[in-house]
């Protein structure tokens, strides 16, 4: 018994039923992968699970448990390579397909964490399970690409989305911005809320439209908040405003105090804050470093990270090389304006030969207006 790699029709019909599974559990599984799992027997499926939050059951174990006897010499699709270790919350899955003497196994992808990566396959193939790796992989990797960025740099995957008119404007020459885009791209925008870890801005964006950045135009049954995430150097948010005062947490990203230096009211608003329970990261010098920044956030265990912001912090983000993914709405609108605001600000490239490619585009109709997504591949790298 070992590694197999003929799969048929129907192999991928039931991966790919897998694959619908595992998407269930969007924006629930952080830092966990999203994984499905299908138990297939005598050509029909006797038993499916999911990954629904972290210390639940895994997708394999709910199928297992579902199939019961009826699992032997069956089976076993499987988004993820189960894992085999110990160093979490639940059993190992590679145990459970053992003990639930399953004849095959196939995966869409191994597990990137190094504390799993080929050995749960390892396992399975001692113990005489014939294992096929690889079906519908680009798909798998697709819905999991949050969590491959994570588990192998220790940063959150980071999506930049701009609304934004046909000839590139997010708001006139007075910051009017509201609304860009219709109620249909919005909705999207805060489905995707739903599905990532935090949300980060900056301090003018607050300061201008004093937003909530929670989820409310999308309903699910169950949704979740993000984190908020705003760059706020000098304290210049005023302690009313709704990021304070309106769940999720919010982290703020300051100058680090200097108590020789600061003014008296800005070391009050600090405790002021994390008596709101305000989490505050603080940095040394005049400029947050990004990089910095996101190694910060993924030490906290945040996956994910959306930027929604103004011209210059996009720029910064764009410019500093913290952006995976881009997803821009494009409004059938025409703004015009020298003084209306750009998408993107803050830095003249001096040729096209140093533009910020975007690869793997995709287009989507959305109401009125269209989106545009692909991933970053900076030609200054």
């Amino acid at each position: 018994m070992g590694v197999t790699e003929f799969i048929t029709k129907s192999d991928r019909r039931f991966m790919q039923r897998a694959l619908m599974l595992a998407a269930k559990g969007n924006g629930m599984t952080s830092p966990n992968p999203m994984v499905g799992a299908v138990i297939v027997k005598n050509g029909r499926i006797i038993a499916e699970g999911f990954h629904k939050k972290p210390g639940t059951p895994h997708a394999e174990a709910i199928a297992i448990a579902a199939a019961g006897k009826k699992a032997r010499n069956s089976l076993l699709y499987v988004t993820l390579e189960p894992c085999c270790h110990l160093d979490k919350r639940t059993p190992p899955c590679s145990r459970a397909i053992i003990d639930a003497q399953i004849k095959k196994v196939f995966i869409a992808m191994k597990d990137p964490n190094p504390k799993v990566s080929g050995m749960g396959i390892e396992e399975l193939m001692k113990h005489s399970i014939d294992v096929s790796i690889g079906i519908l992989e680009d798909k798998a990797r697709k819905l999991n690409e949050a969590y491959i960025k994570y588990i192998t740099t220790g940063k959150p995957y980071v999506i930049l989305k701009v609304a934004m008119t046909l000839d590139g404007k997010i708001a006139t020459s007075k910051g009017d911005s509201k609304w860009i885009t219709g109620v249909e791209a919005r909705t999207y925008v805060h489905k995707m809320r739903s599905n990532v870890d935090a949300i980060m801005t900056a301090v003018g964006t607050v300061k201008a439209d004093n937003p909530e950045l929670t989820v409310r135009l999308y309903k699910r049954g169950n949704i979740k908040n993000p984190l908020r995430i705003i760059i706020d150097p000098d304290l210049e948010i005023p302690l009313d405003f709704k990021i304070f005062n309106i769940p999720p947490d919010t982290i703020l990203i300051t100058r680090k105090t200097d108590y020789k230096k600061n003014s008296q009211d800005i070391i009050e608003k600090k405790e002021m804050l994390s008596e709101k329970g305000v989490q505050i990261i603080e940095y040394e010098g005049n400029k947050v470093d990004l990089n910095w920044l996101m190694k910060e956030l993924g030490s906290k265990g945040i996956c994910s990270v959306m930027i929604e912001s103004g011209s210059s912090f996009s720029a910064s983000c764009l410019n500093e090389g913290i952006v995976d993914k881009v997803l821009f709405f494009i409004a059938p609108k025409i703004l015009g304006g020298k003084d209306s605001i750009p998408a993107i600000g803050g830095f003249n490239l001096r040729s096209l030969d140093e533009a910020i490619q975007i690869e793997g585009l995709k287009t989507t109709k959305i109401g009125r207006d269209i989106m545009i997504e692909g991933y970053i591949h900076d030609a200054r790298d």
